[in-house]
């Protein structure tokens, strides 16, 4: 069975005018494959680089997103010249092992990291999650500057 755990709703995003976030999965998702993969949109649905898939992939096998419970996207944005990861949970957190892996990988690699948590319930109302961030002092300062700011890095 293929993973369909950016369809279901942990990746905000809008599939041809129909909101998607934790809660609420894409109305295309048949649970295991989309209705309309074939006439799927290019944005965002052809466009996602889910960490998982793309060619290359640093992430070991068994961080499939639905089995790790971690959707990871790669070089989301950039930070003072460095690559930064993102990851969402697939549920409220990410799991232990998950996010250690995360971080050790991003403290190797030189990349901070900003990862999400759900806290709140899921209850196919729209809300922001918690973000959080890993690297170096400043990166933390920066992320926390643009959540006092009411700035998001996520869509919500």
């Amino acid at each position: 069975m293929p993973c369909t755990a950016c369809c279901d709703g942990w990746v905000s995003m809008n599939i041809n005018g129909a909101d998607v976030f934790p809660g609420s999965p894409c109305p295309h998702s048949a649970g295991n494959s989309c209705k309309i993969y074939a006439e799927r949109p290019v944005d965002p649905c052809i466009n996602f680089n889910c960490g998982w898939v793309v060619k290359n992939s640093v992430l070991p096998d068994w961080f499939r997103p639905d089995l790790a419970k971690v959707i990871v996207i790669p070089d989301m944005f950039i930070w003072q010249g460095l690559p930064v990861d993102m990851a969402t949970p697939v549920g409220k957190k990410i799991p232990g092992r998950a996010l250690n892996w995360l971080k050790v990988y991003a403290e190797q690699q030189g990349r901070p990291l900003v990862w999400f948590e759900h806290t709140n319930v899921l209850d196919g109302n729209k809300h922001t999650p918690l973000m959080l961030a890993h690297g170096p002092a400043a990166f933390q300062q920066d992320m926390n500057q643009l959540l006092e700011n009411g700035e998001s890095l996520w869509p919500t």
